[in-house]
């Protein structure tokens, strides 16, 4: 086999003393070394720094050179490794890993990594913090610099998480390292040294984990599944880890929202026509802590599929038409699951004749609440939901 050109090198706040041998070799037979100013001052190495905004384009002009590139302690958690892995053959390269920066708050406080929740939300927005959140679901974050734990503290006070306990650990295992402790509502700005790790103990309310979420949290202009059918809709589309959701006239997003939150892994390509609601359903989609896994086309469908990833699953939340399920069925691969609903005695009439033609399961939903009826209260029926679900 060929012989690796890239040593990828994890180092700790200990500099050169946490070194391995074997990282001390890959590092002194370097033609080049690249790393962040951090890294290179720990190491006393003349490198070259990272660009910002952040590319692997620099080290790959150097493919073929003895190269090595740093990072902080264990460079496939959260770290650089991952990047360079996905553009390199397996024979280009070998790493050297050190202590993670998560193995190390969980050994200084005291918990046990395997219960503890590991996020990297240094180069993330802290919105990625929401599905998370819940109460004594203790959580260990990566963070940019001293800032942000400001910023942390003021999310979790926004989120009704501010008497929530937080930990934080600066410059681990190095001569620098310090850890305190502070309630989120009342932290008092100070100075904080990098690399900055904070340990959550959260104490508030999470999100529920059963379909169906409140309207009231999500950004729409009534153009919304409203929860009660929300949460049958998402019942037939049935989330599974991994899969392929494609949303068809989104509104809001919920439904590609809530898909995204109770299946992990997975990813949600909504179409949507309104320029409004298509910016309101990736403003969601970015609150619920899940917009990296949502992407939205301003189109109306049938326009707009024939680029999608094939999808699992597919919802149609409204102006079904002939022409799109005609377009759908020449486009969704076998095992495929449509779910469709509708509120027009048109498109009713436009699933029953589908349904008669392909099989599936037809549900009528008919729902009412009680609602204010003069002084006292009544009945106030919601419009009738017919949902056709189908396997391909």
């Amino acid at each position: 086999m060929p012989k690796p050109w890239l040593s990828i090198i994890g180092v700790g706040e200990d500099g050169p003393a946490g070194l391995s041998a074997a990282s001390r070799e890959a590092v002194q037979a370097a033609e080049i070394v690249f790393g962040g100013r951090r890294h290179l001052d720990l190491l006393a190495i003349e490198g070259r720094e990272w660009p910002l905004p952040f590319s692997l384009d620099p080290l790959l002009a150097h493919r073929g050179q003895r190269v090595a590139a740093l990072a902080s302690g264990d460079p496939f958690w959260y770290g650089v490794g991952g990047s360079l892995a996905a553009v390199l053959d397996p024979t280009e390269w070998r790493t050297f890993p050190a202590v993670s920066t998560f193995s190390l708050a969980a050994a200084r406080l005291g918990w046990r990594l395997e219960e503890v929740i590991c996020l990297g939300l240094h180069a993330a927005p802290m919105t990625r913090l929401r599905p998370v959140l819940a109460r004594e679901q203790r959580i260990l974050c990566l963070l940019r610099d001293g800032d942000a734990v400001g910023e942390l503290a003021e999310y979790l006070r926004q989120t009704g998480f501010g008497v929530s306990n937080i930990h934080v650990l600066e410059a681990l295992g190095g001569p620098r390292e310090k850890c305190w402790s502070f309630v989120a509502e009342s932290y008092e700005e100070t100075e904080i040294s990098a690399l900055v790790c904070v340990g959550i103990w959260p104490q508030g309310l999470g999100l529920s984990r059963a379909s169906g979420l409140d309207d009231a949290l999500f950004d729409h202009d009534g153009q919304l599944t409203k929860r009660p059918v929300r949460a049958l809709t998402l019942s037939a589309l049935a989330p599974r880890a991994g899969e392929v959701l494609w949303d068809i006239g989104a509104g809001s997003g919920s439904i590609a929202v809530e898909f995204l939150l109770a299946a992990p892994a997975s990813l949600a390509y909504a179409v949507e026509s309104d320029p409004l609601r298509a910016i309101r359903a990736c403003r969601n989609a970015e609150v619920f802590g899940v917009g990296h896994r949502f992407h939205l086309t301003e189109a109306r469908a049938p326009e707009g599929l024939d680029s999608l990833p094939r999808p699992d699953v597919v919802f149609v939340g409204g102006g079904a038409s002939e022409a799109l399920l005609e377009r759908l069925w020449t486009l969704l691969p076998q095992g495929c699951r449509l779910v469709a609903n509708a509120v027009t005695l048109e498109t009713e009439a436009l699933l029953t004749a589908w349904a008669a033609r392909h099989g599936g399961h037809l549900l009528r939903i008919d729902l009412a609440e009680a609602a204010p009826l003069g002084t006292r209260r009544g009945w106030q029926p919601m419009r009738p939901v017919v949902q056709w679900s189908v396997v391909i």
